[in-house]
């Protein structure tokens, strides 16, 4: 018992030292701090997760970058199912596919009016197809969304090198897939080009355009305008990663891997990070490689969107017009891993309290509890002027765990610098984990630890730090296949922190 105490002393702090009475008329919200993510770009977070489907000539011709020169009879899927396609993200769990349109090689997936070296051109339906119209209508049905790829580069097109003329040409091509297809999510493009010809993209002309035709879209490249390249092909976000962003510092084929990767907590604009990789070595299907297995694809996970990210997975269709049955199994796979570890939420029957709650402790409108619920619209917040901030969870009996997931009310900006957790161990505060920037979602993965009681610290923020959930969870499969949590790119701040302090004598209680 005596070991209990400092915890309920703790508990009984945090609801009388700031024993304001609930108010009359309800407390505003605090003020957003800017800048903070549109419409759209909630949408595309809230998503977390998309299909990438890299398809067309060098599906058959075993390439990866096409020369631009292969015959359209090279085009031929035998059993092309886009309705596969969209089915196999939506039980995956992701929020949207995006589709090569048109690759490096310039062949057109629809029939461009633009061009004769399109699917039309092709015997796949006696060239009466159209690939993105049948994947535009498969994701309505499965309610996920769509977004689109149009290479920059194209190794076909004869214009390719006339500036004005190509540009011209490009936003023929653009306009035609952002009105025939219904509402499209996002326009997926980089800054590609070839050596051999000098051509100057007229990107802002194309945002102005995308922005134009569709109101709910986001537009991808390595700078923005509206989520930026994570700077690798590995699906690997910084430690660090913060979704504000200078978008003048940048253009698009000249950016810095590490401002990509942890963006900036002084930035002006809200461009937050996606995370490009591939399930196989290569972006097109080849017959001769394998996928990655579901564990190392948990890794990516928590590696991407468990840093503020969203994770764009490309799943090559094969030659047939199918996504693999391998690849499949391994998507499976990852999505059952997933539902085991995050359906159970150790936290979810907790007590909770904090030392300070926006409007008096009574006030439940932004209460500690909030964080067990998952949603980003419900959220603790302290008082205002507090210069330290902590919540303490007692989840009623000892519990072991090995993840952590945290997230914000990202509508009212990007706030938490530094935070660390403690857990109670024989009448010691232990400090599990150290870490840096939360966001959207943050999970913090370390070896097994058992404790009936944590402490969440707020070590600093841009403003008031707001928290919408508090999650625990137990992961049996990262740890079995000795899976490395650690990139070679992280700082010091990543790795799991034992300090120690006497619970009923250490600053934070006394503060409690």
């Amino acid at each position: 018992m005596a070991a209990l105490l400092p915890v309920l002393l703790a508990h009984l702090l945090f609801i009388c030292a700031h024993g304001a009475t609930a108010s009359a008329a309800a407390t505003p919200p605090p003020l957003p701090i800017l800048p903070v993510p549109s419409y759209a770009q909630l949408r595309w977070q809230l998503s977390e997760m998309a299909l990438f489907l890299h398809f067309g000539p060098n599906t058959f011709t075993d390439s990866e970058w096409g020369t631009g020169h292969a015959d359209p009879s090279v085009f031929a899927p035998p059993a092309l199912d886009a309705g596969q396609w969209a089915r196999v993200a939506a039980r995956g769990g992701f929020g949207r596919v995006v589709l090569t349109a048109k690759h490096h090689d310039g062949f057109c997936l629809w029939p461009s009016a633009l061009t004769n070296y399109s699917v039309a051109a092709s015997p796949w339906l006696a060239g009466a197809g159209d690939v993105v119209a049948e994947l535009a209508a498969a994701a309505r049905a499965e309610g996920v969304g769509l977004g689109l790829y149009l290479s920059p580069w194209d190794r076909h097109e004869p214009v390719y090198g006339d500036t004005v003329a190509y540009n011209e040409h490009y936003m023929g091509q653009m306009t035609e897939l952002l009105t025939r297809y219904g509402e499209v999510e996002e326009v997926w493009l980089d800054g590609a080009k070839g050596d051999a010809k000098k051509m100057n993209y007229m990107f802002d002309a194309w945002f102005a355009l995308i922005h134009q035709l569709q109101q709910r879209v986001v537009i991808f490249s390595d700078a923005g305008p509206d989520t930026r390249w994570v700077g690798d092909e590995a699906g690997v976000a910084g430690y660090t990663c913060w979704s504000t962003f200078n978008k003048s510092s940048v253009t698009i084929g000249h950016t810095t891997e590490e401002y990509s990767r942890c963006g900036d907590p002084l930035g002006q604009d809200w461009v937050p990070a996606e995370c490009d990789v591939s399930i196989r070595p290569g972006w097109f299907w080849h017959a001769s490689e394998k996928p990655k297995n579901a564990t190392t694809l948990l890794d990516i996970y928590y590696k991407s969107v468990g840093r503020n990210c969203l994770l764009i997975l490309n799943v090559p269709p094969n030659s047939s017009g199918l996504i693999s049955n391998e690849d499949i199994q391994v998507l499976q796979e990852f999505t059952e891993i997933r539902h085991t570890i995050f359906s159970h939420n150790f936290a979810t029957n907790a007590t909770v309290t904090a030392n300070s709650v926006r409007g008096g402790q009574d006030n439940l409108q932004f209460a500690p509890s909030n964080v067990l619920e998952n949603n980003i619209y419900s959220y603790w917040a302290p008082q205002e002027g507090q210069t330290s901030w902590e919540m303490l969870f007692d989840f009623g009996q000892s519990t072991s765990f090995n993840v952590l997931q945290l997230q914000e009310p990202i509508q009212l900006g990007q706030r938490v610098i530094e935070f660390h957790v403690d857990i109670l161990i024989d009448e010691l505060w232990q400090t599990i984990i150290e870490a840096t920037t939360i966001g959207y979602k943050r999970l913090l993965k370390f070896p097994v630890t058992e404790s009936r009681y944590l402490k969440l610290s707020i070590d600093s923020a841009r403003a008031d730090p707001l928290i919408s959930f508090f999650g625990v969870f137990m992961d049996p499969f990262s740890d079995k296949y000795n899976l490395e949590n650690h990139d070679k790119r992280t700082n010091s701040s990543e790795d799991i922190m034992l300090r120690t302090g006497n619970a009923a004598g250490s600053r934070s209680t006394a503060a409690m």
